[in-house]
């Protein structure tokens, strides 16, 4: 069941509102199977079949608000996160977000694994919009926070995936988004971080 979509009175005051939200990926058995699909879009038609792995999903949720989606393996937890990031599309409905959103989804998506802590930071927070001003005011915020010495001066391949997590979401909590989207990846994280997140 959906929770209700804002009354009038409130709807300038969501954050982030869904309406009607789906998404369908198409089946593909066979290598000629792809080939028919491409010439499908390329004519204008959908896939033959296809997946429905979200089915009208809508929610509005304001300012200060806090949201878990919960389910079993496959039923589409992380599909949704990644259409509220805009990482992906939805086949149908509508997604209206007011403001910045800031994604934890994969550990170390976005990170160059050659770059150094340092240069990470300095990449993903250019990529999530930050200018070059508002990146060196934040950078020793994000190094304390993440706290992983010395190996912030390291190339990232060389991280644990607990390290990358605290990178990450140092870099991600840094920006003060409107909207923080995890996606598990706090669970790697020991429990002294976890609790300082």
């Amino acid at each position: 069941m959906n929770p209700p979509l804002a009354a009038d009175a409130g709807a300038a005051s969501n954050l982030l509102v869904l309406d009607g939200v789906g998404k369908d990926y198409p089946k593909l058995a066979t290598r000629g199977g792809r080939l028919r699909l491409v010439v499908n879009l390329l004519r204008g038609r959908g896939a033959a079949e296809s997946f429905r792995a979200l089915d009208d999903v809508s929610f509005a949720m304001r300012r200060g608000q806090s949201l878990a989606v919960v389910g079993e393996n496959g039923a589409g937890k992380s599909t949704l996160l990644k259409i509220v990031a805009g990482v992906i599309r939805p086949t149908r409905g509508r997604v209206d977000v007011q403001g910045r959103i800031a994604a934890l989804l994969e550990l170390g998506s976005g990170f160059h694994p050659e770059y150094t802590g340092y240069a990470n930071i300095d990449l993903a927070a250019a990529l999530l919009g930050l200018d070059p001003a508002e990146i060196a005011d934040r950078r020793e915020a994000i190094v304390e926070f993440a706290d992983i010495g010395p190996h912030i001066h390291d190339p990232i391949k060389t991280y644990s995936s607990g390290m990358v997590v605290r990178l990450g979401f140092a870099i991600a909590t840094a920006l003060a988004p409107d909207v923080l989207i995890t996606d598990e990846v706090l669970a790697v994280g020991d429990e002294s971080f976890q609790k300082k997140c």
